[in-house]
């Protein structure tokens, strides 16, 4: 029953691979089954990360990757760019701080643009400084060095921002050069572009010409030497109950929305690591169940449980390795490109997590279906008693 060819490895752990691989083989259907029912969980799971993860940068993208290191809104903004607006008096409590190196207004805007024939919503980042502003992740060109120009983010080309291409502003026709294309610099999941503080300035005067006095949206801070982004905001802070300052990555993960979309997803992430165990630990538990009469019978001729528990385990790791596979596999070659408005990809580091996780949470659910292998009976091989009857 045991017999098998050694290939240099201990016979104890040739024989525990045989025994399980041979039943394996025995129940193709059964086991295939199995694996696909993981490699389609792990599929969900890694396909609905990289989407949540895709959402979340078009959402705040343009902030996360801006060179400003710190952000200071107005309390009534609520954290929300557009929703923000500083006040002269606010501005110059603001410039009192110790410890700011640079500070440069940001002011955001949405307008209409005619970008490839279509009409479209466009939101438009003026910066002052490139410093304090400017995106960081520029992909292909350059930052606009005259008024005109602008960058674009890079997920927005298939609509009509592309390099060289020029976008009309509404109902003015100020005209925009895309000079540079910037990745993953996307505001609230529309098309995005970056320009000094002169051009946004003309781009308002073309949508209203009749617009008063242009006040910055936020005020962008560069912290001096020795002073570190969390100790100028709360220096900021303190000097001011409607002044509001953040640094770069708590000003984009504490813009309203962002912690509810990460949550919603987070429950349906739980939900669906679950089912992996609940699933394989229940299969081999009835397993176990199928063939009671075999393994009292094998306990029977002297097969010693550890050995068949390995056995056991041997296939659980087999059918999640390879359900695992199968499941990185398919969700690699789907996430790779744009859908609708969002351009996913595959991530490793979450493909990584959740295999560690699934694989731990695998193998301890089918403890069960081992602890009752634990407990056979040889003596009841002689009435015809099973597992656990």
């Amino acid at each position: 029953m045991f017999r098998a060819r050694n290939h240099g490895l201990p016979a104890s752990v040739t024989q525990r691979v045989f025994l399980a691989l041979r039943e394996m083989r025995r129940s193709k259907v059964r086991f295939g089954l199995l694996m696909v029912a993981v490699a389609m969980l792990v599929f969900l799971i890694l396909f609905q990360q990289s989407l949540a993860n895709a959402l979340l940068r078009a959402f705040t993208g343009a902030i996360s990757n801006q060179t400003a290191p710190v952000l200071v809104y107005s309390v009534d903004g609520q954290r929300v760019l557009q929703g923000s607006i500083i006040t002269p008096d606010l501005e110059a409590q603001i410039a009192s701080v110790e410890g700011i190196a640079a500070s440069g207004r940001l002011s955001v805007g949405t307008f209409s643009v005619t970008a490839d024939n279509e009409l479209l919503d466009a939101t438009i980042i003026g910066y002052e400084r490139a410093d304090l502003g400017a995106p960081q992740n520029l992909d292909e060109g350059r930052l606009p060095d005259k008024d005109g120009e602008v960058v674009a983010s890079l997920e927005s080309r298939a609509d009509g921002f592309d390099l060289g291409e020029t976008v009309r502003v509404e109902p003015g026709g100020l005209e925009l050069t895309i000079v540079g294309l910037a990745r993953e610099s996307q505001l609230n999941v529309g098309p995005t572009l970056f320009a000094s503080a002169a051009t946004f300035g003309e781009a308002v005067k073309a949508r209203n010409p009749d617009a008063g006095a242009l006040l910055p949206n936020v005020i962008a801070l560069q912290p001096a030497a020795g002073v570190s982004d969390a100790e100028l905001v709360e220096r900021v802070n303190a000097v001011n109950l409607d002044l509001d300052a953040l640094t770069r990555d708590d000003a984009a993960s504490k813009t309203p929305g962002v912690q509810q979309v990460r949550q919603s997803f987070n429950i349906v992430f739980v939900l669906y690591g679950l089912v992996v165990p609940l699933v394989t630990g229940l299969f081999f538990l009835i397993l176990t169940f199928q063939k009671a009469n075999a393994l009292t019978l094998l306990r029977a001729i002297g097969a010693p449980s550890r050995r068949l528990v390995i056995s056991l385990l041997i296939q659980v790791l087999v059918v999640l390795a390879g359900g695992l596979i199968i499941g990185i596999a398919g969700s690699a070659g789907v996430t790779s490109g744009r859908i609708g408005d969002l351009d996913v990809r595959f991530e490793w580091g979450p493909a990584v997590f959740w295999l560690v996780v699934l694989t731990v949470l695998g193998v301890l659910s089918s403890l069960v279906a081992a602890r009752r292998v634990l407990r056979i009976d040889p003596m009841a091989a002689t009435t015809g008693a099973g597992v656990g009857r």
